[in-house]
Protein backbone atom coordinates (compact mmCIF):
# COMPACT_ATOMS: atom_id res chain seq x y z
CA UNK A 1 0.00 0.00 0.00
CA UNK A 2 1.50 3.40 -0.74
CA UNK A 3 0.26 6.87 -0.17
CA UNK A 4 -0.45 7.30 -3.22
CA UNK A 5 -2.70 4.53 -3.92
CA UNK A 6 -4.64 6.60 -0.50
CA UNK A 7 -4.54 9.89 -1.70
CA UNK A 8 -6.53 8.16 -4.88
CA UNK A 9 -8.65 6.13 -3.15
CA UNK A 10 -9.49 9.08 -0.59
CA UNK A 11 -10.25 11.23 -3.72
CA UNK A 12 -12.59 8.69 -5.57
CA UNK A 13 -14.21 7.71 -2.19
CA UNK A 14 -15.22 11.59 -1.72
CA UNK A 15 -16.76 12.01 -5.23
CA UNK A 16 -17.87 8.34 -6.03
CA UNK A 17 -16.76 9.06 -9.69
CA UNK A 18 -13.59 7.66 -10.96
CA UNK A 19 -13.38 10.44 -14.00
CA UNK A 20 -14.16 13.08 -11.73
CA UNK A 21 -11.64 11.79 -9.34
CA UNK A 22 -8.92 11.57 -12.16
CA UNK A 23 -9.91 14.95 -13.23
CA UNK A 24 -9.34 16.39 -9.23
CA UNK A 25 -6.11 14.54 -9.56
CA UNK A 26 -4.39 15.10 -12.45
CA UNK A 27 -4.30 11.42 -13.76
CA UNK A 28 -6.05 9.73 -16.45
CA UNK A 29 -9.28 7.74 -15.53
CA UNK A 30 -7.67 4.53 -16.40
CA UNK A 31 -4.89 4.95 -14.14
CA UNK A 32 -7.07 5.51 -11.42
CA UNK A 33 -8.98 2.56 -12.13
CA UNK A 34 -5.62 0.80 -12.06
CA UNK A 35 -4.24 2.00 -8.57
CA UNK A 36 -7.77 0.89 -7.07
CA UNK A 37 -7.69 -2.23 -8.39
CA UNK A 38 -4.42 -3.05 -7.19
CA UNK A 39 -5.15 -1.88 -3.64
CA UNK A 40 -8.18 -4.40 -3.49
CA UNK A 41 -5.97 -7.16 -5.31
CA UNK A 42 -3.22 -7.06 -3.33
CA UNK A 43 -5.21 -6.62 0.12
CA UNK A 44 -7.90 -8.87 -1.41
CA UNK A 45 -10.79 -6.62 -0.85
CA UNK A 46 -13.83 -5.25 -2.33
CA UNK A 47 -13.72 -1.40 -1.70
CA UNK A 48 -16.97 0.19 -4.48
CA UNK A 49 -19.93 -1.25 -5.37
CA UNK A 50 -21.19 -0.46 -9.21
CA UNK A 51 -24.38 1.24 -8.85
CA UNK A 52 -25.89 2.29 -12.56
CA UNK A 53 -23.32 4.42 -14.33
CA UNK A 54 -21.87 5.73 -10.79
CA UNK A 55 -19.87 3.81 -8.10
CA UNK A 56 -20.10 4.08 -4.58
CA UNK A 57 -18.47 2.90 -1.50
CA UNK A 58 -18.69 -0.73 -0.08
CA UNK A 59 -18.93 -1.48 3.53
CA UNK A 60 -15.55 -1.94 3.33
CA UNK A 61 -14.49 0.87 1.60
CA UNK A 62 -16.76 3.05 4.26
CA UNK A 63 -14.97 1.18 6.84
CA UNK A 64 -11.53 2.11 5.23
CA UNK A 65 -11.96 5.43 4.60
CA UNK A 66 -11.30 7.54 8.07
CA UNK A 67 -8.50 5.30 8.41
CA UNK A 68 -7.20 6.18 5.08
CA UNK A 69 -8.31 10.02 5.79
CA UNK A 70 -6.07 9.84 9.31
CA UNK A 71 -3.06 8.07 7.68
CA UNK A 72 -3.05 10.86 4.90
CA UNK A 73 -3.07 13.61 7.61
CA UNK A 74 -0.96 12.56 9.45
CA UNK A 75 1.53 12.45 6.63
CA UNK A 76 0.72 15.87 6.18
CA UNK A 77 1.34 16.88 9.49
CA UNK A 78 5.03 15.45 9.10
CA UNK A 79 5.56 17.06 6.18
CA UNK A 80 4.74 20.51 7.61
CA UNK A 81 6.85 19.54 10.36
CA UNK A 82 10.07 19.59 8.31
CA UNK A 83 8.56 22.48 6.36
CA UNK A 84 9.20 24.48 9.46
CA UNK A 85 12.66 24.34 9.28
CA UNK A 86 12.48 25.71 6.16
CA UNK A 87 10.63 28.38 7.50
CA UNK A 88 7.17 27.49 6.58
CA UNK A 89 8.32 27.59 2.88
CA UNK A 90 6.18 24.48 2.08
CA UNK A 91 3.55 22.03 3.74
CA UNK A 92 -0.44 21.53 4.31
CA UNK A 93 -2.78 22.62 7.11
CA UNK A 94 -5.37 20.58 7.94
CA UNK A 95 -8.35 23.04 9.27
CA UNK A 96 -12.19 21.75 10.71
CA UNK A 97 -14.34 24.24 11.69
CA UNK A 98 -18.14 25.14 12.79
CA UNK A 99 -20.18 26.13 10.10
CA UNK A 100 -21.00 29.80 11.65
CA UNK A 101 -17.21 30.09 12.30
CA UNK A 102 -15.93 28.92 8.41
CA UNK A 103 -18.96 31.02 6.84
CA UNK A 104 -18.02 34.09 8.17
CA UNK A 105 -15.24 34.92 10.88
CA UNK A 106 -12.29 32.10 9.59
CA UNK A 107 -11.65 33.57 5.86
CA UNK A 108 -10.81 36.93 6.51
CA UNK A 109 -7.65 35.32 8.85
CA UNK A 110 -6.97 32.45 7.10
CA UNK A 111 -6.58 34.92 3.48
CA UNK A 112 -4.01 37.19 6.35
CA UNK A 113 -2.43 33.36 7.02
CA UNK A 114 -1.95 32.85 3.16
CA UNK A 115 -0.35 35.94 2.35
CA UNK A 116 2.36 35.26 5.35
CA UNK A 117 3.13 32.36 4.62
CA UNK A 118 2.06 31.69 0.44
CA UNK A 119 3.56 28.29 0.51
CA UNK A 120 1.69 26.57 3.12
CA UNK A 121 -1.90 24.91 1.51
CA UNK A 122 -4.69 25.46 3.63
CA UNK A 123 -7.61 22.78 3.67
CA UNK A 124 -11.11 23.99 5.53
CA UNK A 125 -13.28 21.19 5.96
CA UNK A 126 -16.57 22.37 7.68
CA UNK A 127 -18.86 20.62 9.95
CA UNK A 128 -20.38 21.53 13.33
CA UNK A 129 -18.73 21.35 16.88
CA UNK A 130 -19.05 17.77 17.25
CA UNK A 131 -17.28 16.51 13.90
CA UNK A 132 -14.61 19.36 14.46
CA UNK A 133 -13.56 17.50 17.90
CA UNK A 134 -13.82 14.45 16.18
CA UNK A 135 -11.69 15.23 13.74
CA UNK A 136 -8.95 16.73 16.06
CA UNK A 137 -8.85 13.75 17.98
CA UNK A 138 -9.10 11.19 14.89
CA UNK A 139 -5.67 13.28 13.61
CA UNK A 140 -8.04 14.51 10.57
CA UNK A 141 -7.25 18.19 11.68
CA UNK A 142 -4.01 19.70 13.11
CA UNK A 143 -6.03 22.11 14.26
CA UNK A 144 -10.42 22.74 14.83
CA UNK A 145 -12.54 25.82 15.24
CA UNK A 146 -16.18 25.47 17.05
CA UNK A 147 -18.67 27.37 18.71
CA UNK A 148 -20.02 24.81 20.78
CA UNK A 149 -19.12 23.49 24.14
CA UNK A 150 -16.43 20.81 24.07
CA UNK A 151 -15.77 18.55 27.04
CA UNK A 152 -13.00 16.24 26.21
CA UNK A 153 -10.16 15.75 28.59
CA UNK A 154 -8.14 14.82 25.44
CA UNK A 155 -8.52 17.96 23.91
CA UNK A 156 -7.50 21.81 24.78
CA UNK A 157 -9.75 24.28 24.09
CA UNK A 158 -9.13 28.06 23.88
CA UNK A 159 -12.01 31.09 23.40
CA UNK A 160 -10.48 33.12 20.75
CA UNK A 161 -13.64 35.46 20.46
CA UNK A 162 -17.30 35.60 20.94
CA UNK A 163 -20.37 35.72 18.87
CA UNK A 164 -23.65 37.46 19.08
CA UNK A 165 -26.54 34.86 18.61
CA UNK A 166 -30.12 35.95 17.35
CA UNK A 167 -33.57 35.02 16.99
CA UNK A 168 -35.60 35.74 13.68
CA UNK A 169 -38.18 35.09 12.06
CA UNK A 170 -40.34 37.02 9.29
CA UNK A 171 -41.60 40.82 9.43
CA UNK A 172 -45.37 39.54 9.83
CA UNK A 173 -44.54 36.75 12.56
CA UNK A 174 -46.44 37.42 15.91
CA UNK A 175 -43.01 37.76 17.45
CA UNK A 176 -41.54 40.28 15.70
CA UNK A 177 -42.89 43.54 17.05
CA UNK A 178 -43.79 41.49 20.48
CA UNK A 179 -42.27 42.95 23.55
CA UNK A 180 -41.42 41.66 27.21
CA UNK A 181 -40.97 37.57 25.66
CA UNK A 182 -40.53 35.08 27.95
CA UNK A 183 -38.73 31.76 27.47
CA UNK A 184 -41.70 29.72 28.38
CA UNK A 185 -43.16 32.31 24.89
CA UNK A 186 -40.60 30.98 22.53
CA UNK A 187 -40.98 27.34 23.89
CA UNK A 188 -44.96 27.10 23.29
CA UNK A 189 -46.29 29.97 21.22
CA UNK A 190 -43.99 29.10 17.48
CA UNK A 191 -42.66 26.57 15.67
CA UNK A 192 -38.99 26.58 15.26
CA UNK A 193 -36.49 25.36 12.24
CA UNK A 194 -33.41 24.03 14.22
CA UNK A 195 -29.99 23.22 13.46
CA UNK A 196 -28.72 19.34 13.83
CA UNK A 197 -27.90 17.92 17.09
CA UNK A 198 -24.09 18.69 17.78
CA UNK A 199 -24.20 22.39 16.62
CA UNK A 200 -22.80 24.25 18.39
CA UNK A 201 -25.55 27.12 17.08
CA UNK A 202 -28.43 24.09 18.67
CA UNK A 203 -26.45 23.51 21.71
CA UNK A 204 -26.26 27.64 22.08
CA UNK A 205 -30.18 28.21 22.34
CA UNK A 206 -30.62 25.54 24.49
CA UNK A 207 -28.31 26.48 26.87
CA UNK A 208 -30.17 30.00 26.89
CA UNK A 209 -33.29 28.38 27.47
CA UNK A 210 -32.05 26.20 30.07
CA UNK A 211 -30.66 29.44 32.06
CA UNK A 212 -34.33 31.00 31.78
CA UNK A 213 -35.98 27.65 33.54
CA UNK A 214 -37.34 26.58 29.73
CA UNK A 215 -37.02 22.53 29.20
CA UNK A 216 -35.74 22.93 25.30
CA UNK A 217 -37.34 19.76 24.83
CA UNK A 218 -40.30 21.78 24.87
CA UNK A 219 -39.80 23.44 21.18
CA UNK A 220 -42.02 22.59 18.53
CA UNK A 221 -39.08 21.91 16.16
CA UNK A 222 -40.76 22.02 12.78
CA UNK A 223 -37.49 21.05 10.97
CA UNK A 224 -34.10 20.24 11.59
CA UNK A 225 -31.43 21.29 8.53
CA UNK A 226 -27.82 21.20 8.90
CA UNK A 227 -26.95 24.78 8.03
CA UNK A 228 -27.50 28.68 8.80
CA UNK A 229 -28.45 28.73 5.13
CA UNK A 230 -30.56 26.51 5.37
CA UNK A 231 -32.28 27.38 8.44
CA UNK A 232 -32.44 30.94 6.73
CA UNK A 233 -34.39 30.53 4.04
CA UNK A 234 -37.07 28.12 6.01
CA UNK A 235 -37.35 30.77 8.26
CA UNK A 236 -38.10 33.33 5.07
CA UNK A 237 -41.15 31.29 3.75
CA UNK A 238 -43.07 30.23 6.72
CA UNK A 239 -44.19 31.21 10.37
CA UNK A 240 -40.92 29.79 12.38
CA UNK A 241 -38.26 31.00 14.17
CA UNK A 242 -34.82 30.38 14.29
CA UNK A 243 -31.70 31.12 16.57
CA UNK A 244 -28.41 31.80 14.70
CA UNK A 245 -25.07 33.87 14.51
CA UNK A 246 -26.45 37.53 13.87
CA UNK A 247 -23.33 37.58 11.31
CA UNK A 248 -25.79 34.99 9.65
CA UNK A 249 -28.81 36.90 9.30
CA UNK A 250 -27.14 40.54 9.06
CA UNK A 251 -27.98 40.77 5.67
CA UNK A 252 -31.62 39.32 5.52
CA UNK A 253 -32.30 41.61 8.34
CA UNK A 254 -30.55 44.67 6.67
CA UNK A 255 -32.48 43.77 3.70
CA UNK A 256 -35.73 44.02 5.76
CA UNK A 257 -36.70 39.63 4.97
CA UNK A 258 -36.24 39.44 8.08
CA UNK A 259 -36.66 40.60 11.69
CA UNK A 260 -34.92 40.20 15.42
CA UNK A 261 -36.84 39.07 17.75
CA UNK A 262 -37.20 40.95 21.72
CA UNK A 263 -35.43 38.07 23.36
CA UNK A 264 -32.21 38.10 24.32
CA UNK A 265 -29.39 35.55 24.22
CA UNK A 266 -26.08 35.21 25.64
CA UNK A 267 -23.26 35.73 23.47
CA UNK A 268 -20.76 32.49 22.71
CA UNK A 269 -17.54 31.93 22.57
CA UNK A 270 -15.52 30.45 19.50
CA UNK A 271 -13.03 28.45 20.84
CA UNK A 272 -9.56 26.66 19.24
CA UNK A 273 -9.07 22.88 19.49
CA UNK A 274 -6.35 21.05 19.05
CA UNK A 275 -5.04 17.73 21.01
CA UNK A 276 -3.49 17.96 23.52
CA UNK A 277 -0.86 15.18 23.34
CA UNK A 278 0.00 15.65 19.81
CA UNK A 279 2.87 18.27 18.38
CA UNK A 280 1.43 21.62 17.10
CA UNK A 281 3.99 23.09 14.47
CA UNK A 282 4.93 26.49 13.90
CA UNK A 283 1.85 26.86 11.20
CA UNK A 284 -0.97 26.12 13.92
CA UNK A 285 1.27 28.64 15.97
CA UNK A 286 1.16 31.19 13.61
CA UNK A 287 -2.57 30.81 13.09
CA UNK A 288 -3.56 30.77 16.23
CA UNK A 289 -1.54 34.54 16.59
CA UNK A 290 -3.55 35.48 13.66
CA UNK A 291 -6.87 34.50 15.30
CA UNK A 292 -5.55 36.24 18.60
CA UNK A 293 -4.63 39.78 16.95
CA UNK A 294 -1.00 39.03 18.02
CA UNK A 295 0.71 37.95 14.91
CA UNK A 296 3.82 39.80 14.15
CA UNK A 297 4.23 39.95 9.69
CA UNK A 298 8.05 41.44 10.76
CA UNK A 299 8.67 37.63 11.96
CA UNK A 300 6.26 35.75 9.99
CA UNK A 301 8.10 32.44 11.01
CA UNK A 302 8.15 33.18 14.44
CA UNK A 303 12.15 31.63 14.48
Amino acid sequence: MTLEQLEIFVVVAEREHLTNAAHAIGLTPSAVSASIKALESFHDVHLFDRVGRHIELSPTGRAFLPEAKAILARTRSAELVLSELGQLHRGTLEIHASQTIASYWLPSRLMQFRQAFPGIDVRLHVGNTETVAQAVLDGLAEIGFAEGKIDNPALATEIIDQDIMVIVVRPDHPLANATDITASTLATQTQWIAREPGSGTRAALDQALRDKGCDPAKLQRALVLPSNEAVLAAVSSSDCAAAVSLSAAANLVRQGSLRLVDFALPPRAFHSVRHKQRRHGEAVRQLQAICAGTFDPTTPTGL
